[in-house]
């Protein structure tokens, strides 16, 4: 194509990997609001709402929530892979994640920021299991 500029990054699974600590995975734990996902396959999205980062400047607010799912035997239906834990994010309200759950696992959802403080605002997650 005309005009198209392709930049490519490269992440290899040692040497950027960011090692979370058994007690951050606990701090996430206790951080999170959590659910278990029963055998089936579930949907999951973001039904509304969104996080502010400075509500008093007038930023619109970003509909944006981090998962972990843990515990059981779970396959994304965006890879097809099987596995005993999985991450991934919701980014807007047209995103999905599909999950089929083999053995019943546990959801956390949960934010991040490097200052909460000035957040406000908060997002409602839907399950749908079919």
């Amino acid at each position: 194509m005309e005009g198209c500029v392709v930049a490519e990054l490269k992440i290899h699974s040692q040497q950027h990997c960011f090692l979370l600590a058994p007690e951050q995975m606990r701090g996430i734990e206790e951080t999170s609001v959590s659910t278990t996902l029963e055998r089936g396959t579930n949907t999951i999205k973001i039904q509304s709402g969104v996080f502010n980062y400075h509500p008093e400047s007038g930023q619109v607010g970003e509909p944006l929530v981090l998962l972990w799912i843990y515990g059981g035997k779970i396959i994304n239906k965006k890879n097809n892979v099987e596995v005993e834990a999985t991450w991934s994010t919701l980014n807007g309200y047209d995103d999905a994640l599909v999950l089929e759950v083999l053995e019943p696992a546990t959801l956390c959802a949960f934010f991040f920021d490097s200052y909460p403080d000035d957040n406000e605002g908060e997002i409602l997650l839907s399950i749908v299991k079919v």
